[in-house]
């Protein structure tokens, strides 16, 4: 079977971990976490890194950071990982969502404005597959409305928007570093910031906001999400191979772009000419031309060894928030067709050539078929 994603895990990770096991310093303090939020920040371009738990604990804390609370709406994609909207909902404050643009998936920028209030607090765009979203005009909206910008780039390590990478555009970017993202630390996180302010209060709040001057004296609710001395052990380690894995991966989606180009029924994804898409997924989408069902499709892969993954489901698709009554009503008809017509092809790391060929063949034999079989 060829996954849908393997990490690519090596001798500088297990060094590391090695280090870090016999230094006795195995959670939360040891030299590994400094060395690691600093190695990233500076790979994005921010001044500061908070190394956390996981990629939604960076956003909930980044949301909090901002003072985000009860009563307060933040406006994130319909079209994302849940992830994006229960940071939203820990925080007691409200997702409002919008739908995605029909070419990127990403929030459609044009929607933003007719849902801003007084409510409104912050935009929480996600770079959806490692596409980077339209962040100037984002930012210019923030900034008429008072709004602050929290990028989601847990599926964008890498990518950049004219010469800059995520996570660099706005008030803070949030990342993700679980076993299936660019790099990994098996679980984790990490905030980038350029805000001193900002990088003490997620530094004090992730620690359970232990008091400063008598530490079991605390003034504020703080979170539990401190990343581990061995998990920025092996982060570390996947920094010294960060560029090589985002060439890997372009390659890789070069590769299948180019050998699936004129099969009529894929829609490729996109990469415009402002950004360098990481492809942290490598998703196509189909349409009624193909001959065939999305889900058929799937299963034929599946028997020819080949795994694959849904995209998203839409979030005013999710029941949790139907039984909170958001957004009940209304429409999302963009991330609705994106949500069941796409599919993540093998993305791994691991990935060969012949991989790639093989299931661009079997694509190509699924899709004559389903044709011949409808005439």
């Amino acid at each position: 079977m060829i996954p849908v994603f393997t990490p690519s895990i090596g001798e500088e990770e297990l060094r590391n971990v090695k280090e870090a096991v016999e230094s006795n310093w195995v959670s939360s303090k040891g030299k590994f976490i400094e060395e690691f939020e600093k190695k990233f920040a500076d790979y994005c371009g921010c001044r500061y890194g908070i190394a956390v738990s996981n990629g939604t604990a960076a956003l909930h804390l980044a949301l909090a950071c901002l003072g985000i609370g009860k009563g307060d709406e933040v406006i994130i994609p319909n079209f994302t990982m849940i992830s994006t909207a229960l940071a939203v909902c820990y925080t007691g404050a409200k997702p409002v969502f919008v739908d995605c643009q029909e070419d990127t998936g990403n929030i459609d920028v044009e929607k933003i404005n007719e849902k801003i209030n007084l409510r409104t607090k912050a935009i929480l765009p996600v770079h959806i597959y490692g596409h980077p979203c339209d962040m100037d005009e984002i930012n210019e909206i923030a900034k008429n409305n008072g709004l602050f910008v929290v990028e989601d780039a847990a599926e964008a390590h890498g990518a950049e928007y004219k010469q800059r990478k995520c996570g660099s555009l706005s008030d803070i970017g949030c990342f993700s570093f679980y076993a299936n993202k660019l790099i990994t630390t098996g679980e984790g996180g990490m905030l980038v910031t350029n805000s001193e302010r900002i990088a003490e209060r997620a530094r004090y709040l992730k620690n359970i906001a232990f008091g400063k001057e008598s530490r079991f004296f605390h003034d504020e609710i703080g979170f539990n999400y401190r990343m581990t001395n061995v998990q920025a052990a092996i982060g570390l380690g996947q920094m010294e191979k960060i560029d090589s894995f985002l060439k890997k991966k372009i390659e890789n989606a070069q590769l299948y772009n180019s050998l699936l180009r004129n099969i009529p029924g894929i829609i490729l994804p996109v990469e415009r000419d402002y950004v360098k898409n990481s492809y942290w997924m490598y998703g196509i989408r189909f349409d009624e031309r193909f001959g065939i069902t999305k889900e058929e499709i799937k299963k034929i892969l599946y028997e020819k060894g080949i795994d694959t993954r849904d995209f998203f489901t839409g979030m005013n698709e999710q029941p949790v928030f139907k039984r909170m009554g958001l957004q009940i009503g209304e429409e999302f008809p963009v991330s609705v067709k994106w949500a069941l017509s796409g599919l993540y092809l093998p993305s791994g790391l691991n990935l060969k050539e012949e991989d790639i060929k093989y299931i661009c063949w079997a694509l190509k034999e699924i899709q004559n078929k389903g044709r011949d079989f409808n005439g």
